[in-house]
């Protein structure tokens, strides 16, 4: 359980005024079907971090244990500023051949590819080394921000400064890194 919940907890968060959660309103306001890209978002979300939890489980068997800690303290550290930068505004092209859940499925999971929250799914699964409890973490966190985007979008970032939102995640993942340190 504590897998899912940390894993739930640190996606949600670094998911908040990142590129995918304005890919999510952008699709959202696009399309204006917004169970069709949540559905897409789900899809896209699965496959991305469920490989992204196999290298991340992968790689805790490869490197040895004292590295880990030291490398994913670091990593979560390091992703602790970078959250404090804030995404540019990436969405599709217009004039999609695919329909709305295609087209979400695709670019969510080429969004993803590189992003803070699949490089965290991948730090993660080598904390856990459960691929399964991970990506459920992970992908209930990404759910939760970006379905924010897709069925509230504009009115919930009207009452929380975005800026609170990423110090709020920075902090979440400094924590995250000191505690690996510490052996939590």
């Amino acid at each position: 359980m504590e897998a899912i919940l940390n894993s739930f907890l640190l996606v949600a968060a670094a998911e908040m005024g990142d590129k995918t959660q304005l890919l999510a309103f952008i699709l959202a306001s696009r399309f204006r079907k917004p169970w069709v890209i949540f559905s897409g978002i789900f899809v896209a979300t699965v496959f991305n971090h469920l490989l992204a939890s196999a290298v991340g489980t992968w790689v805790s068997h490869v490197i040895p244990g004292n590295y880990i800690k030291w490398i994913l303290a670091s990593i979560f550290i390091v992703f602790a500023a970078w959250i404090l930068l804030p995404d540019k505004e990436e969405g599709p092209e217009s004039g999609s051949p695919f329909g709305a859940f295609m087209t979400t499925v695709i670019t969510f999971f080429l969004a993803e590819m590189g992003d803070k929250t699949q490089l965290a799914t991948v730090a993660l699964a080598a904390k856990y080394q459960n691929v399964v409890l991970v990506t459920i973490g992970t992908t209930l966190g990404m759910l939760f921000s970006d379905g924010l985007a897709v069925f509230i979008g504009d009115k919930s970032i009207k009452k929380v400064p975005m800026r609170t939102v990423r110090i709020i995640a920075s902090a979440l993942f400094v924590i995250f890194g000191i505690a690996i340190l510490i052996g939590y």
